[in-house]
């Protein structure tokens, strides 16, 4: 206690505090992942020792690549609270319900039922990060305007005398509800009991992958993944697959005319080394950094660009670097795709190497998305953003130096073309097989997949399923149903890809004119 000399009562409060033994915590723990811009100078405090219990519990038991969501603010108060029980009590927060069905909390949800013995849920909706008729139906948000998460009221309960370990009793307010409908239901319950007393409890007996709602469909597993993790053996349709392109300063990085983007990449730079000048003769390089310029006008920070300060390393316009990009569905802008001031850039080095480097690229939409599963295929490099946090699986896979990826049929050969087909050998042959007599092609079966990924029955069916996991395809059942797709991907593909050159649609005006 290393300010107790100074702080003698706060000291003191903080002894009673861990000396008592407690047996209820309730609170409502803020929400926070982390800071929106690193501009703000205003990053979450870090707490070594229970970050390192949600690391070794919950991010241990998750499935999930991208895990920065564990350790929001809200989580960590459910791994205090838990911990700090010990073998029996009762916690009670309202927080953000992301948890219930979010993806990267399934191992969260997997280490609170092994340690409470009843979990009793009630869920408030309210995620307004929807949109359309998900959003309506999400209803009324319970903290007002400011608010866009979902709420949960959760009372967890350890009681170490219980048989009955792990029971999940969980309660939807239900849909299309206003704020004050919602507010007045909860005033009507008034009580855990009041929602027993009105049968309101469903149990919920979660599935292997830890989902308690919108549980996924078994029969999604039989199919071939349309691409894999590192980790898998599993035959895959795509070799390879990658995030989008992520400048991580947008508002910089993009713009409608190259010369404006110039100008901007320009004048950030120029500021940027005179930072760099300003601060070189500080030993201490940390201290250099906490000093540089937050101007939001003048500069967009984040990691890359500190640690580049830390280094007095100055940085140059690069003239090939601005090019098209898909920014959103139909909507090209100009981005500067240069590694020094972008966050991710591994789908430019290996699908579109430079601005001329010919490719199309399958898009859907990321696992978590709130807006429901799509797709799109576009031939510039997307934006991350294209489609909610969106993956890509490029039709052609090009080499660092240029030459053709391994396993192609003219590897090693002197002069070999400059790209390859990312769709695997044994994901063609997985198809080829099932339709004996058929000659299908790599090409064939990348727009198969564009279409079988807009069938309706596909996305309905398996809309759980495709919330919380890449797209797997099925071979459906007959050659000619594998043609009326691959044809259906191909035409629809030629409407996304050169929508600004193909044959407008025919239209009947019926009453008004074209000022409508």
């Amino acid at each position: 206690d290393l300010i107790s000399h100074y702080m003698p009562d706060n000291s003191e409060r903080r002894k009673r505090q861990k000396a008592t033994d407690i047996r209820v915590i309730v609170g409502n723990p803020p929400y926070s992942a982390g800071q929106g811009s690193a501009n703000d100078n205003n990053a979450n405090v870090a707490y070594p020792s229970l970050d390192g219990r949600i690391r070794d519990t919950y991010a241990a038991k998750s499935t999930a690549t991208l895990k920065n969501a564990l350790y929001d603010s809200y989580v960590r108060a459910i791994r205090w609270g838990s911990d700090r029980l010990g073998e029996a009590g009762v916690m009670a927060y309202v927080t953000n319900a992301g948890w219930i069905d979010g993806n990267a909390a399934d191992g969260l949800r997997a280490c609170l039922q092994e340690e409470f013995s009843s979990l009793l849920v009630f869920h408030l909706r309210g995620n307004q990060r929807t949109s359309g008729e998900l959003s309506r139906r999400e209803g009324g948000k319970i903290f007002g305007s400011g608010s866009r998460a979902p709420i949960a009221i959760t009372v967890l309960v350890k009681n170490p005398a219980s048989a009955d370990q792990g029971r999940i009793l969980f309660h939807d307010i239900g849909d299309y509800l206003s704020q004050q409908e919602k507010l007045g239901i909860v005033r009507s319950f008034a009580s855990i009991g009041g929602i027993t007393a009105a049968s309101g409890w469903v149990r919920i007996e979660p599935d292997e992958h830890s989902d308690w709602i919108g549980q996924r469909d078994s029969s999604f597993e039989k199919f071939t993944p349309i691409g894999k993790n590192k980790d898998s053996n599993e035959p895959s349709i795509f070799a390879r697959y990658f995030n989008g392109f992520k400048t991580g300063r947008d508002v910089w990085c993009y713009d409608a005319s190259r010369d404006n983007l110039g100008k901007k990449i320009d004048g950030m730079i120029a500021f940027f080394n005179s930072e760099v000048s300003r601060l070189s003769d500080i030993k201490d390089r940390e201290a250099a950094v906490d000093l540089a310029s937050n101007d939001d006008a003048r500069i967009s920070w984040n990691r890359s660009l500190k640690n580049d300060l830390r280094r007095s390393r100055r940085l140059n316009f690069n003239p090939n670097a601005p090019r098209k990009i898909t920014y959103r569905p139909f909507l090209e802008q100009w981005g500067y795709a240069d590694r020094p001031l972008n966050d991710l850039v591994s789908i430019i080095d290996k699908a579109s190497p430079t601005p001329e480097s010919e490719n199309v690229f399958l898009m859907v939409s990321g696992i978590g998305s709130n807006k429901g599963f799509t797709t799109f295929l576009t031939k510039q490099v997307p934006d991350v953003q294209l489609l909610f946090n969106g993956q890509c699986f490029p039709l052609w896979s090009y080499t660092d130096d240029g030459t053709l990826s391994e396993g192609s049929l003219f590897e090693g050969l002197s002069n070999a073309p400059s790209r390859s087909h990312s769709i695997t050998g044994a994901g063609l042959k997985h198809f080829q097989d099932a339709y004996p007599g058929e000659t299908i092609t790599k090409e064939d079966l990348f727009y198969y997949v564009y279409g079988l990924l807009h069938s309706e029955d596909y996305r309905a069916k398996y809309a759980d399923n495709l919330s919380k996991e890449l797209p797997r395809i099925p071979r459906v059942k007959t050659a000619a149903d594998f043609w009326a797709f691959s044809r259906a991907g191909r035409k629809l593909g030629d409407l996304h890809v050169n929508y600004e050159t193909v044959e407008p649609y025919p239209v009947t005006i019926k009453q008004g004119d074209l000022r409508l």
